[in-house]
């Protein structure tokens, strides 16, 4: 039963993901918001323009996407451990620690938005200052590089492989993704993360899918009853 709530939950990740690119290319990118080019306190006068839904979209592809990814982690972990418990394990602590990187994210986005805001009626300049500040800690959480989230699907797709829980392309897509995020560790190869973010949302698709209609998996208690 649980596998089948993971599969769903797989689907919301991967519609959060969408929720995300729509509102970055549609408002984010038209208005540069985050470019190193655009003065400090452009962005500042960008958040108090758009603070509704700034505090929103941090709360879909941040809070919400981690509490997926909680259940997600969990559910595939069932999935995948008849082939290497000790694997599995290791994947489903990289798909924890990520999801708490990202709730993090999400905590310190909105705060900051919120303390930034207010700042700014009183002092555009600090404000400015202290976006600058705290835009660096939330990239550094969740948004500067994908190294969590690309070896937890790296070993997932791995595990999921040996203990053939999922169909191999899958799996396939799935290690090609996790390499992806493994590479903007380089600062020459960050675009991957381009790369890595397109990507899951059809892994998470595809994995969801397989969740929801493929063989649920049993473990050894239920197996012996």
């Amino acid at each position: 039963m649980f596998q089948r709530i993971g599969g769903l939950a797989a689907i919301l990740a991967a519609a959060t993901y969408l929720v995300g690119f729509w509102f970055y290319f549609t408002i984010i990118e038209p208005a540069r918001y985050g470019s190193s080019q655009i003065d400090p306190v452009q962005h500042v006068a960008f958040l108090v323009e758009n603070q509704q839904l700034m505090h929103l979209w941090n709360l879909v592809i941040f809070i919400v996407n981690a509490i997926l990814m909680v259940v997600i982690s969990v559910a595939l972990y069932h999935r995948i451990k008849s082939g290497s418990e000790e694997l599995a394990q290791t994947a489903t602590a990289f798909g924890l620690i990520w999801a708490g990187l990202i709730l993090a994210s999400g905590m310190v986005a909105n705060i900051s938005l919120e303390a930034i805001v207010k700042l700014s009626t009183t002092d555009l300049e600090e404000a400015a200052t202290l976006w600058r500040a705290l835009s660096t800690v939330e990239a550094g959480l969740g948004g500067g590089n994908e190294i969590t989230g690309g070896m937890w699907i790296l070993l997932v797709s791995w595990a999921a492989q040996w203990a053939k829980a999922i169909p191999s392309a899958i799996n396939m897509l799935g290690i090609a993704i996790g390499a992806a995020g493994v590479a903007t560790m380089a600062p020459a190869l960050t675009e991957a993360a381009t790369v890595f973010g397109l990507g899951f949302i059809l892994w998470f698709i595809l994995v969801g899918l397989a969740l929801l209609f493929g063989r649920v998996q049993k473990d050894s208690r239920e197996a012996g009853q």
